[in-house]
């Protein structure tokens, strides 16, 4: 049996760090007192594996890894020189790109510039449009898992949307596209701030995938971002998506298979009508949006590519 690494990271995304953990070794996540953003630790109330271990700033130094994995810039530019030794430094270095480029989007270089850190990219699209210049970049795809014995159901005439804080995040995360669909069919607003708006407030993570069963199907408003990870957890409980057909959104959702994918609004607002008012055509649809989330974005195939980049890394 091969050795488990010890990975020392970040509280960045407690959804995707979720995920990555279920690779099968043991993850030290930094944390300082009062838990504030990006220092939660093992805290929260994602149900994290026994080997998931809370890592105080000041008690890092004395301890040995294998591997560390950045998610963020400020801690590749700071927070390694705050919190580890020289030695520690030198150990082998992943950086995960969580996001696409923001402020230009084929020519932006991305801020790692080193021919010694492994640049992750989440989707194959983010992947096409940073400027990694020398950094050595690999796509490891997202997988998730959501809880056994949760089924759509879709007796909520309803659309879905989870999307953080999406009153203050501009065009970028759609506000103006969702605010003008729920003038055109019901839809019901979950995430970080949706109370703000209207919507329903924050889901607990582990809750959401029986939570969103219940309804019709899922809406993505977003115009440019990264995959996000509760389109394929909604496409794992079997709704069909809505979404704009931009960034790694366009190879996911097949229009017309999938659910609707366009960047025409008005023929998205066609498809969520037709599948509020044929609740079969939303059961076949979502069924082959689970058959292909379950095929591409499976926990146990993402925790097979990260052990398998982990331990290159290592070695």
């Amino acid at each position: 049996m091969q050795r488990r690494l010890k990975i020392l990271t970040w509280h960045t995304h407690g959804s995707y760090l979720y995920y990555l953990t279920q690779a099968p070794h043991d993850f030290y996540v930094l944390s300082k007192p009062g838990r504030p953003a990006g220092y939660g630790g093992r805290g929260g109330h994602i149900p994290w594996g026994d080997n998931v271990f809370d890592m105080p700033v000041d008690e890092a130094k004395h301890h040995e890894f294998d591997c560390i994995v950045f998610q963020d810039d400020h801690q590749y530019f700071q927070d390694q020189h705050d919190f580890l030794t020289p030695a520690q430094r030198r150990l082998p270095k992943i950086y995960i790109e969580h996001d696409c480029p923001r402020q230009n989007p084929t020519d932006e270089r991305h801020p790692v510039d080193d021919p010694g850190v492994l640049l992750v990219h989440v989707t194959p699209f983010n992947a096409l449009m940073w400027d990694s210049g020398r950094t050595p970049t690999r796509v490891v795809e997202h997988g998730v898992k959501i809880p056994p014995g949760i089924a759509y159901t879709g007796e909520l005439a309803r659309g879905l949307v989870v999307v953080n804080n999406i009153a203050s995040r501009g065009r970028r995360l759609g506000g103006d596209i969702f605010a003008d669909m729920r003038d055109r069919v019901p839809l019901d607003l979950v995430g970080m701030g949706a109370q703000e708006i209207g919507g329903l407030g924050e889901v607990q993570h582990a809750q959401l995938p029986a939570f969103s069963a219940r309804y019709r199907f899922f809406f993505n408003p977003i115009r440019y971002t990264s995959l996000g990870l509760a389109v394929i957890e909604a496409m794992m409980v079997g709704l069909p998506i809505v979404a704009l057909a931009t960034t790694e959104m366009s190879t996911v959702v097949q229009d017309g298979v999938r659910g609707y994918a366009s960047n025409d609004p008005a023929r998205l607002a066609e498809g969520m009508q037709a599948l509020l008012a044929d609740p079969g055509l939303a059961r076949t649809l979502g069924e082959a949006a689970r058959g292909y989330a379950n095929e591409r974005f499976g926990i146990a195939r993402f925790a097979r590519d990260w052990d398998a980049v982990f331990r290159e890394v290592a070695a």
